[in-house]
């Protein structure tokens, strides 16, 4: 979508950043002031949440709608069902919580923004290490205010490449042949997608993302011109009244096309019907 096809909410990166980066700010200090603090409660679905996803959650969404009133939000901790205004607001809180509820220090914050389904605005938070990465469709992104190019990134045996914790099964499935590069596993989406975007890692695979792990990423990854493929359905643009609280989107993600194909083979195992 070119940038003129957008409507009132659309602005530059400066732009966001100036009428959203106070709000971050504020969210990710209270994360960082609770990690190490709270225990965690076990949500219907097995996962985890704890009083500061909550927290952050509530406090987002007021503050969204204060300063977006025209825009619906689909939250992980609230409605998870997209809302029906052309713009719609898409929210992890705490993307990482069992890493936080654990005491490991990588989580997230990923926000963002819908214009008939399709991301025009990605924005991570990630508060322990004081990064905040922020794409614009047809602008790029930028990393703590710095543009972002593209990564430049080869196949080597000591590089690195991420799967998610459900998507190790492919490591079985393909066990007579060998992974071709170092393995890391972080346990946040949005984050393993970022790798890839930032260079940190060639690929990821993600087994069953939701669609609030992966918008923000998402868009940061398209600016960035790396290559996404939805391994099953593709969560863009998505539909007004989706129920998507239950709807995974598997994925590989990688720097570029070749490094795509050199991983076709574990992300088709991924999906490939077992016997």
């Amino acid at each position: 979508m070119p940038p003129t096809a957008l409507a009132a909410l659309q602005r530059s990166i400066s732009e966001w950043q100036k009428l959203l980066g106070p709000l971050l700010t504020e969210v990710a200090q209270r994360q960082l002031a609770d990690f190490g603090h709270l225990s965690a409660d076990t949500k219907d679905d097995g996962s985890l949440i704890t009083a500061c996803d909550r927290w952050s959650d509530a406090r987002l969404v007021e503050a969204l709608t204060q300063c977006c009133p025209q825009a619906g939000i689909l939250s992980e901790e609230g409605n998870n069902d997209l809302p029906p205004q052309p713009w719609a607001w898409v929210l992890d809180p705490l993307d990482g919580t069992t890493n936080f509820a654990c005491g490991i220090p990588h989580w997230a914050i990923s926000l963002a923004l819908l214009h008939h389904g399709v991301p025009v605005l990605g924005w991570l938070e990630i508060p322990p290490l004081q990064q905040r990465v922020i794409a614009v469709r047809g602008e790029g992104a930028t990393l703590n205010g710095s543009r972002l190019a593209a990564p430049r990134a080869t196949l080597r045996p000591t590089s690195c490449a991420s799967l998610c914790t459900r998507s190790m099964v492919v490591l079985q499935r393909l066990h007579q042949r060998p992974f071709p590069c170092k393995l890391r596993m972080f346990g946040v989406a949005s984050l393993n997608l970022l790798g890839v975007a930032l260079g940190q890692t060639l690929s990821a695979l993600e087994c069953t993302p939701k669609i609030w792990d992966i918008a923000a990423a998402w868009l940061i990854l398209e600016e960035l011109g790396c290559v996404l493929q939805p391994l099953l359905e593709a969560p863009f643009p998505a539909r007004p009244g989706d129920a998507l609280a239950r709807r995974s989107y598997p994925l590989l993600a990688a720097a570029n096309a070749e490094l795509q194909l050199a991983f076709q083979p574990w992300a088709n195992a991924l999906v490939a019907p077992q016997g």
